[in-house]
């Protein structure tokens, strides 16, 4: 009888699980559970049960829902009951809710099982807080579940989160050592903390201690070969993924893929691609990726118009490597294609685009991404904010790039750096230096980059003696080494200060060797107080690092005209012509209705040159007759003033 009973019972249950399993929207679930109301299922526990989990486990679940039924169920609830609400605010990634949960559960007398915390430390990140899981640490202790490998495990994989990898590494050397699992969790922790070094040393630890790898520890040794370039023990072990007939799955051949890639083998990242009998999207970006590592932006290019399915990962990816070798104007192309194919872009693409709008004086197309991000709700977190400052300053609106920063919710060094150097180009020197004393106070260090713009804008400002004492000061009261970029500010301070000998005497005393831009620096300065012997002293060095540098010879040549030497002049046309040396013609950008359009000197290959052309004629007309004329003074031999004004550009001096 009772076995008949039982049997009715599931009988009756039966289609309303399958339903609910089967449900594709909170909505569908909602009438069933009507349906199930009216029946008199609402009253079994077990139906109660299914629902709650479908709303917590289920990617169309609601938390919201699934707490309101939750507290419908009288006590006592049961311990899955309790683990299932935890387990669900931890998917949702709402740890404090399912802490919450948990000490409800101990209010109520209800102990824990060892599936409890592993739920609890799932959803954990550096925001919920280190004090939090030393306090549930000791709750696993009183327990009675320290020694329970799956808790073991969850305890390692949450100090990881955390970034405490002390303590990560403590729990682990207390367990048993025998699950491959335990050995994954941690060494998965030490990559996502990037202490990738400790990968390899736990790797051989793990060897020795007789247990055998499985991929995933392959997978994270690969992915720390792949962030340090160590392409010695990839190598190894792609050769012990052979040796043991390890079987490869997609995420091991992509990560194989990755780890060549990175090492700059490219041939070897071609040759497991071409192999693999299924890719997904990782596989080709990291192809991708991998040419635009090596410079190879057409090759790039070709397997990314290849793709057969791209994301947004895989646009970014592109329109970032544009970025990389200065191609601006394509980077913008291609994110205009990616928004015409309705791809939802991410912050990372905001920054590149930025990034070009800033390199390309794009305000206009810049505003327009700045209101993309408030509109669509696009992560604004401190990496835009800085982007959007560069972006502002590069494009010369310092008004709105300040905005920004005092908008800003959280700042870091970078966002500091942005403003010094931002303000520092745009010529205010005095307020930059306020920005930095600024920096100090908010107890923020400043890295070799801040030193740059703060020598930046003493040489702008003209404060000599201040650059002095900043210089003299980086190493004593910060630790920062200067690098041969500090050098190259100094010598541009003291330059345009007209300290020619001084600037020698630093280039004299640098503990490294001088660059062609240490030398560019000085030759500079030489053009405007016209110091012809330095002049030749710096070009002589900037030559022998850069032969075919003709904008050394053109800016000597200017300097050989300003100060009537002509002999020196002619004889420098001449080795310029014998060398076959040219210099690149100078090119302007100016963005109109979200276009940007590339002027280059002496250039008539634009569609509508002769309308410019007309243009320019007409203004110079104007000009002259307002009383203005061509500052021709630095001209080449052999060269017509009608062509020196396309060559050089205007410059306008009062008559």
């Amino acid at each position: 009888m009772a076995s008949k009973s039982l049997a009715h019972f599931t009988h009756h249950l039966d289609p309303p699980f399958s339903l609910i399993e089967s449900s594709k929207s909170m909505d569908q679930l909602k009438q069933i559970h009507g349906q199930a109301i009216a029946s008199g299922l609402i009253e079994t526990p077990i139906f109660l049960n299914k629902v709650i989990s479908f709303c917590c486990m289920n990617k169309f679940g609601d938390m919201d829902h699934a707490l309101k039924l939750f507290d419908q169920i009288p006590e006592p609830k049961t311990v899955f009951l309790w683990n299932t609400m935890i387990k669900g605010y931890s998917r949702i990634h709402s740890p404090k809710h399912g802490i919450s949960v948990y000490l409800n559960m101990l209010r109520q007398n209800v102990k824990p099982d060892n599936y409890t915390f592993p739920f609890l430390f799932k959803g954990f990140d550096r925001n919920v807080g280190f004090s939090w899981g030393k306090e549930l640490h000791c709750h696993v202790v009183k327990f009675g579940f320290g020694s329970n490998v799956f808790v073991q495990n969850a305890l390692i994989h949450m100090y990881s989160l955390c970034g405490q990898m002390e303590m990560a590494r403590w729990v682990f050397d207390i367990s048993c050592k025998t699950d491959v699992i335990t050995w994954n969790v941690i060494i998965t922790g030490y990559n996502k903390t990037k202490q990738y070094n400790e990968t390899s040393k736990l790797f051989d630890e793990m060897v020795k201690n007789g247990v055998v790898p499985s991929s995933v520890t392959l997978v994270s040794l690969l992915s720390a070969c792949s962030k340090l370039r160590d392409l010695k023990i990839g190598k190894l072990v792609h050769e012990y993924i052979g040796k043991c007939e390890i079987k490869p799955n997609l995420i091991l051949e992509n990560a194989l893929m990755d780890m060549h890639s990175a090492c700059g083998e490219m041939d070897l990242a071609i040759g497991i691609f071409d192999r693999m009998k299924t890719r997904d999207v990782i596989s080709w970006t990291t192809i991708v990726s991998g040419f635009i590592n090596k410079g190879e932006i057409d090759l790039a290019r070709t397997y990314f118009d290849q793709m057969p399915e791209k994301d947004y990962v895989s646009w970014t990816a592109m329109i970032d490597g544009y970025i990389r070798v200065n191609c601006f104007k394509e980077a913008l192309i291609l994110f205009r294609e990616m928004q015409a194919l309705n791809i939802q872009p991410d912050e990372y693409t905001m920054v590149s685009i930025l990034t070009a709008c800033a390199h390309l004086g794009a305000l206009q197309l810049g505003e327009w991404i700045k209101a993309y991000i408030d509109r669509n709700k696009v992560k604004n977190d401190v990496f835009v904010g800085n982007a959007l400052i560069d972006m502002y300053f590069k494009c010369g609106s310092v008004a709105k790039a300040k905005r920004v920063f005092f908008e800003m919710p959280r700042r870091d060094k970078f966002t500091w750096t942005a403003m010094i150097v931002g303000l520092a180009i745009n010529g205010h020197g005095e307020e930059a230096l306020s920005m930095f004393f600024e920096m100090l106070r908010a107890s923020i260090k400043p890295d070799e980059i801040t030193y740059i713009g703060v020598l930046c804008a003493c040489s702008h400002a003209g404060l000599v003696n201040e650059g002095r004492k900043f210089f003299a000061s980086m190493t004593a009261e910060h630790g920062v080494e200067p690098n041969v970029a500090h050098y190259g500010c100094m010598v541009d301070l003291l330059g345009r200060a007209g300290h020619l000998q001084e600037a020698c005497e630093v280039i004299k005393n640098m503990p490294m060797k001088p660059n062609k831009i240490i030398w560019g620096a000085l030759l500079g300065a030489c053009r405007v107080h016209k110091d012809v012997g330095i002049a030749e002293m710096a070009a002589k060095n900037i030559l022998e690092l850069d032969p075919q540098n003709g904008a050394v010879y053109v800016l000597l040549c200017n300097i050989y005209a300003y100060c009537k030497k002509w002999d020196s002049l002619h004889e420098l046309r001449e080795s310029m012509v014998h060398r076959g040396i040219r210099k690149t013609p100078g090119c302007s950008l100016i963005e109109m209705n979200g276009a940007v359009h590339e002027f280059v000197a002496g250039d008539r290959s634009h569609p509508r040159s002769k309308e410019i052309y007309s243009k320019l004629d007409n203004m110079t007309r104007d000009l002259k007759f307002a009383g203005y004329s061509v500052d021709t003074s630095e001209v080449f031999l052999d060269i017509g003033e009608e062509d020196t004004s396309i060559a050089k550009g205007w410059c306008w001096l009062p008559g």
